[in-house]
């Protein structure tokens, strides 16, 4: 079985333990209680709790290319719960859901790691933690905020570490401050979602990969979904298709916006990790509103990410996010300056992952208007591998039309916010990424960036991993 050329390096990692695999594509009509359009970790997730709670339910997923091939095979793999984001839980939902969110996010990471044991998923999880850092003056003291909320709240446990401390275990002496959490994973990504396919199989969901939806009756009763060589009628749909909604469902065009993720990974170094202190699976993210994040994996490689690059032009799923990163020269002037000691040439492959952006930063949920029978979910804002297993208990509930936490979850309420229509929105991203970029270096250089940067930069505070003060 063979995957896209330019697809990451953990899906071709993961597709390569599959050589005899074969791939089964829909090619008659068929009959389903609950089809499933889109094949990664909120389908996926969605398909095995359907089985889990009604075993008896008859699930057909269908998937464009194999399932993972999209952004849940092409990520970094930091499993991050929502606590540094509690600001904007609260505003946006109240303290109450606020709390259970965060906590409903932590116990994500634990039910992950429990599935991927009992079904034997060698996704290579490691519970080591995730460090959140400072990576020059002006980021200090900018976690101040949610952390000073979550302790008074006693919601989640973050320890200050000192700065010997932070750039001794992050493996850089760029850091200058630094808080850790345990309260998070990292995860080979391709091998998880690969091992999901596989659970969902094993329970009797039936799963279709090149398989795209050509079309879909969403007015119809029961929904008619048509593909190349088949059309699949269901008494329910769940719409898991992330970036790929805006495209095909002109409703949320204004919804998401969507910006690349770019990656980058070295050839196994173990020994040359070991020198610069990272000898663990933690996760590093810096304190930029894009900002970087590192890791390394079992068999020592090292693999260093940028958010906030590409955006998109109308949303449209571009070329760009199916080829190697068009943006290595700043993916390897943060790998030269987090760690001078390695040199470029030890860097093994760049690749390209969408993410679907919401205006609030929070994935949304629900029903569609024109048939309360179709449900979706999208909206992941970058941080989705652990939330997906939430995506997935929402859908679920909704499918089966269960009145519980997670249909009453302010989540479960559709889009909250939406961006200007194109061309606004493409033009407005670009000059506030820019003028976010400008600032950024200026504060690198311990200079002070101008006044419109900085207001200009405000405007995206909802893209960055954590609440600042």
């Amino acid at each position: 079985m063979q995957s896209n050329q330019h697809s990451s390096f953990w899906f071709q990692e993961a597709i390569a333990r599959e050589s005899n695999a074969t791939v089964q594509a829909l090619e008659q009509d068929i009959h389903a209680d609950v089809c499933i359009v889109g094949g990664g970790f909120t389908g996926l997730w969605t398909a095995i709790q359907l089985k889990q709670k009604q075993p008896s339910l008859n699930i057909a997923v269908i998937e464009k290319e194999l399932c993972g091939s999209g952004a849940s095979g092409r990520n970094g793999g930091c499993m991050l719960t929502w606590s540094t984001k509690f600001l904007s839980l609260k505003k946006l939902y109240g303290e109450a859901e606020a709390k259970r969110l965060v906590k409903a996010s932590e116990q994500a990471i634990d039910e992950i790691e429990a599935f991927c044991q009992e079904f034997q998923i060698d996704a290579q999880l490691r519970r080591h933690g995730t460090l959140y850092t400072a990576s020059n003056a002006a980021q200090l003291g900018g976690l101040d905020s949610v952390l000073n909320e979550l302790k008074r709240h006693s919601i989640s446990s973050w320890q200050p570490w000192t700065k010997e401390k932070v750039q001794a275990e992050s493996g850089s002496a760029l850091h200058q401050e630094g808080h850790f959490s345990e309260a998070a994973a990292s995860v080979q990504p391709g091998l998880l979602v690969r091992g999901l396919k596989r659970v969902a199989e094993e329970t009797g969901v039936a799963i279709y990969e090149r398989t795209p939806m050509t079309g879909i009756e969403k007015k119809q009763q029961p929904v008619c979904i048509t593909t190349p060589k088949g059309r699949i009628r269901a008494g329910k749909v769940v719409l898991a298709l992330n970036a790929w909604m805006p495209s095909l469902f002109p409703e949320f065009k204004n919804s998401v916006v969507l910006v690349s993720s770019d990656m980058m990974i070295t050839k196994p170094i173990p020994e040359k990790l070991a020198k610069t202190g990272l000898k663990d699976g933690k996760t590093v993210i810096d304190g930029r509103t894009f900002v970087h994040y590192y890791r390394t994996t079992p068999e020592g490689r090292l693999m260093l990410g940028k958010g906030g690059n590409y955006f998109s032009f109308a949303n449209r799923m571009s070329k760009v996010f199916d080829e190697p990163s068009r943006y290595q020269q700043i993916l390897n002037a943060a790998f030269h300056r987090f760690f001078p000691s390695l040199p470029l040439e030890l860097i093994d492959s760049t690749w390209t992952g969408a993410s679907d952006r919401s205006a609030t930063g929070m994935p949304f949920f629900g029903r569609l208007k024109e048939n309360p029978d179709i449900v979706y979910g999208l909206g992941y804002s970058g941080n989705g591998v652990a939330q997906s297993w939430m995506g997935g208990q929402i859908l679920a509930s909704l499918v089966l039309g269960e009145n519980n936490t997670w249909t009453r979850s302010g989540l479960v309420s559709g889009p909250l916010a939406s961006f200007p229509p194109e061309p606004l929105r493409w033009f407005g991203a670009l000059i506030i990424r820019n003028a976010i970029r400008r600032k950024e270096k200026a504060e690198d250089h311990h200079r002070r960036p101008r006044w419109l940067d900085c207001q200009l930069a405000k405007l995206a505070s909802s893209a960055g991993k954590a609440d600042k003060g």
